[in-house]
């Protein structure tokens, strides 16, 4: 099971974050962990929720651009070179990463980067072929 991302689409004017982040609290949305990717305009805030299909209705339902994404949860250990060789698996595959971004939370350990390809399925292929370990939604997230 691919880990879902919640992203909106936030102007780059004070306040505009800050509504976003209203209305998922209002709705009883938790933020795992989250990204901002900004230009001067406009940023696109990328988030792991606990409830990413509601999370995109209720911010739709205020006129807050939304989607939602599968991205890969990948485990690595924490520890110097270990983000490169996951990255070497990737290269040495031509798997192109859309972007990245780091988990908050450490793992006995382990640190989990979140992980956006094109195609997922030969990431994820990639990955369990060397021996990584793909977190699964529910291990991140927990029961809802």
């Amino acid at each position: 099971m691919n880990v879902t991302q919640l992203s909106a689409f936030v102007s780059n004017k004070p306040g505009h974050l800050q509504k976003v982040l209203k209305v998922l609290a209002e709705n009883n949305i938790n933020i795992i962990t989250l990204t901002i990717a900004e230009t001067v305009d406009f940023g696109i805030l990328r988030m792991i929720v606990n409830d990413a299909e509601k999370g995109h209705k209720v911010l739709k339902d205020n006129n807050i651009t939304a989607s939602i994404t599968d991205v890969l949860a990948l485990e690595i250990d924490d520890t110097p070179g270990s983000l490169y060789k996951a990255l070497d698996v990737f290269a040495k595959m031509n798997l192109n990463i859309e972007y990245m971004y780091a988990f908050s939370e450490k793992r006995q350990g382990k640190a989990v980067m979140i992980f956006r390809f094109e195609d997922i399925e030969a990431a994820k292929t990639a990955l369990q072929d060397n021996g990584y370990n793909i977190v699964r939604k529910i291990d991140i997230i927990g029961e809802n």
